[in-house]
């Protein structure tokens, strides 16, 4: 019998390519042409191109509207920690929850006005006995600026005169205090005004939850709307947690601050306790923040052991906050790991300064509950974690 010709694939007569019909093979398995590969690539490239420019895009637009976003987000926080109030209110006592919302708003707005009051009134209070301490404060001033002149004589007897003089560099500063003025009003009165909308968003926010939440699921898809109500179902639970928390964590490290200081002798140790308590829970830099209202109040007053209490008491705080009450409290809601929430805090400082870092956390909070919640995404929800 004579064996079977293997077929050969008809070709184009004019490119030599093989025809549509009848794909290139080898061995049985068809050979994808080159240029179906380089199309491929190409769209990856492109693909990689849009989302990097869009990433660019994203920043630069919450750069410029800085302060829009961080009002908006911040009367957001608010209204996450007044919507108890509201439900009370509407369950219990039967308000309208429109009613309800302005009892809150006005609740939160005679809070601010007190504590501002209050410290005013402290600061006021401390800034006008703060001469009768001037000749210790100037008795330690004195002693640091010994200890900086013994050092400078350390080097000039390393460094020889000459020398000295070559690398001496004279620098002159001018300064305009007229532009600094008219810069730093203008400033304020936008942070005024800024602040002026958060009553009236936190306000709308509350009495408009319920069609807020609903309008924003509507936006998705039939098949997605169910997947972003359980979303912002966590979302507004990891939020109310994470005040709660922070408040039951600053209210009590104020309580032992307070105790603290007042054993050790601080002038004002109530008002320093508080503002030291709640300065313990910017992250990280916190224990920092926290120790400075207590050494600048004692300064002169207290001596080289009571600094140390202060110190050591601060640290224990921070420790314990950080290692017990932060994973009770908020981490089992947020479900960060540290180095997620270092790059959060990094960069959402790098962005929007302080009150980045104050926001970093809630926010990369939300970001991991979105990315969860979307299956090509989730991977990258899962890096976030714990």
């Amino acid at each position: 019998m004579q064996a079977p010709e293997e077929s050969v694939p008809a070709a184009n007569s004019e490119t030599g390519e093989p025809s549509p019909g009848h794909p290139a093979q080898h061995d049985g398995v068809p050979i994808v042409a080159p240029i179906e590969n380089e199309r491929r690539r190409h769209s990856r490239v492109q693909a990689a191109s849009l989302a990097v420019l869009a990433s660019g895009a994203v920043l630069t637009m919450m750069y410029v509207a800085k302060p829009v976003l961080i009002v908006m987000l911040v009367s957001v926080l608010l209204a996450f920690a007044l919507a108890p109030i509201v439900d009370f209110l509407e369950r219990y006592v039967h308000l309208p929850k429109a009613v309800g919302a302005f009892v809150a708003v006005l609740l939160l707005v005679a809070l601010t006005y007190g504590l501002t009051y209050l410290s005013y009134n402290r600061a006021v209070g401390f800034l006008q006995q703060l001469p009768q301490y001037s000749g210790k404060i100037r008795e330690t001033v004195m002693r640091f600026r010994e200890h900086a002149e013994n050092i400078k004589k350390t080097t000039e007897t390393v460094l020889s005169q000459d020398q000295e003089e070559k690398n001496a560099v004279t620098v002159r500063q001018t300064s305009n205090w007229t532009e600094t003025l008219t810069q730093g009003a203008v400033n304020a009165t936008e942070i005024v005004l800024l602040a002026g909308f958060v009553p009236f968003l936190v306000y709308f926010m509350l009495s408009w939850q319920e069609h807020v939440r609903t309008a924003t699921v509507m936006l998705f898809r039939m098949d997605h709307r169910h997947t972003a109500y359980v979303t912002l179902g966590l979302i507004s639970a990891m939020i109310r947690s994470f005040i709660v928390g922070n408040l039951l964590v600053g209210i009590f490290s104020s309580i032992v601050s307070i105790i603290a200081f007042g054993v050790i002798g601080v002038p004002y140790f109530y008002f320093i306790g508080a503002i030291s308590g709640f300065l313990t829970l910017v992250p990280y830099l916190g224990i920092v923040l926290a120790m400075l209202p207590p050494i600048t109040a004692g300064l002169g007053i207290i001596h080289t052991e009571q600094f140390v209490v202060i110190v050591c008491t601060i640290i224990a705080l921070h420790l314990f906050a950080l290692n017990v009450l932060y994973p009770k409290l908020i981490g089992r809601r947020t479900q960060l790991n540290p180095l997620a929430v270092t790059i959060a805090l990094l960069f959402w400082g790098w962005l929007w300064g302080a009150v980045g870092l104050i926001l970093a956390i809630p926010l990369t909070a939300a970001l991991k509950i979105i990315l969860d919640h979307i299956d090509t995404l989730r991977p990258y929800g899962a890096w976030l974690g714990e």
